[in-house]
């Protein structure tokens, strides 16, 4: 099972989804129903796991990513 805190805790403006909501693409394993398809964005494909901004958790994955969204939103 996947941890999905990346598909839930940014922006992902390719897909027009507001951070802290799930995307539409995250199956109930929390892991993404386009991957390796051509419609899945770019910023999704570019997003290399690590343990700065992942930790040991989702639970410190969410914390993390949703810290560097708002520290990162304009």
């Amino acid at each position: 099972m996947g941890c999905g805190a990346c598909c839930i805790a940014p922006s992902i403006k390719a897909l027009n989804k507001p951070a802290g909501v799930r995307c539409q693409h995250l199956t109930d394993e929390l892991l993404c129903a386009i991957f390796g398809q051509p419609e899945r964005p770019q910023a999704c494909g570019d997003f290399k796991p690590e343990m700065s901004v992942c930790g040991t958790s989702q639970t410190e994955a969410l914390h993390l990513i949703t810290e560097l969204e708002t520290l990162t939103t304009p």
